[in-house]
């Protein structure tokens, strides 16, 4: 019988790249690397798709994703420039970006072996051409398990647990002080903040169609419909001379953790795991083991848990280097969740 596989979803900015390289790192485990937050045609999609629809959506870059690629291009773990890259720019396909180069140093070889495969697949839902294609992937490397990791996935948990029922879900979280203060470093982030920042201009919430689309509803096409409108409208303002605070990314991550946290309390608790970044890093020994047995105990390997404690890096908190007014505005934007997720609201 196969393992369920299982999806980690978080705010994005909390550590969640290492959690990837750790499970890389298992022999019996088959690590994709932020897929599912790419693919944003795929999961809003309520038909049912062609293989050859499917391979549109993996292989052929959209305009927004030609913006975030402009926008944070470091994000690549495409070998771009060498002579193993096939592709670039605008020609990067997809599912190249990192999820391909994070199993293989080959990936465009690899992408060739998926194009028959996805193309060749039935007219259905996306979730299933996801499932075939991991099914293929598992084959070919010999891993009994895929976990699918994406920053900011945290989201989509509702979509995402609509289409993969037989998934569980690790929620990684980080103090979100410390994750407010890196999102504002990050380009992506800070793209992130203009949009809803602009939709709130229009009266709508960015996070809502994101997490509450079913797909069974004309007011669900709605609501959707009403997004991507304003999208197109943000990528013509942009208002890039809009100063973003540190308080609107705190509430920023306050929401995303609270949608979340509060959907993962629907499901059944077997199906869902907590794991704080601060655990990761103090105590990675036993924090790894924990997810590896909560994906299944037989893949528990005391020898490898071992070496793959190894991987965190000790990190540590900004929140000090903030004036003492900051960090109390800080801390208030942040309020809900942080006492829902149950970290000390000092700040020091």
């Amino acid at each position: 019988m196969d393992i369920p596989p299982a999806i980690v979803v978080s705010s994005g900015r909390c550590g969640s790249t290492m959690l990837s390289d750790i499970l890389n790192s298992h022999p019996d485990i088959l690590s994709i690397s932020e897929l599912f937050i790419l693919q944003g045609r795929a999961l809003f999609n309520f038909r049912r798709l062609s293989g050859n629809e499917m391979w549109s959506i993996v292989s052929r870059q959209t305009r927004a994703q030609r913006l975030q690629l402009s926008t944070d291009s470091d994000a690549l773990l495409y070998p771009v420039g060498t002579p193993r890259a096939r592709y670039a720019g605008a020609e990067i396909p997809p599912i190249s970006w990192v999820a391909l180069p994070h199993i293989t140093d080959r990936p465009d070889d690899l992408l060739d072996e998926l194009e028959p495969v996805i193309r060749s697949q039935p007219r259905q839902y996306a979730a299933d051409h996801y499932r075939a294609m991991f099914a293929c992937l598992r084959r070919k490397f010999d891993r009994k398990v895929w976990v699918e990791r994406s920053g900011g996935a945290g989201m989509y948990a509702p979509r995402l647990a609509r289409m993969f029922p037989e998934a569980k879900f690790i929620h990684l979280y980080r103090d979100g002080r410390d994750t407010a203060i890196s999102m504002q470093k990050h380009p992506v982030f800070r793209e992130a903040m203009r949009y809803i920042v602009t939709m709130r201009e229009y009266g709508v919430d960015a996070l809502k169609p994101m997490t509450g689309v079913s797909g069974h509803s004309f007011r669900d096409w709605a609501k959707l419909r009403t997004q991507l409108l304003i999208y197109v409208i943000f990528l013509f303002k942009r208002a890039r001379d809009r100063e973003l605070t540190l308080p609107e990314f705190g509430k920023f991550w306050s929401d995303i953790v609270d949608l979340t946290d509060r959907f993962l309390d629907t499901l059944p608790p077997e199906r869902v795991l907590r794991v704080r970044f601060e655990d990761m890093q103090s105590e990675p020994e036993k924090e790894i083991a924990r997810i590896v047995r909560f994906l299944d105990p037989s893949l528990e390997d005391p020898d490898w848990v071992k070496e793959a404690a190894q991987i965190p890096r000790p990190t540590r908190s900004r929140l000090g280097d903030l004036v003492p007014a900051e960090r109390a505005a800080l801390t208030e934007s942040c309020r809900r969740s942080l006492q829902r997720l149950g970290y000390d609201l000092r700040e020091e």
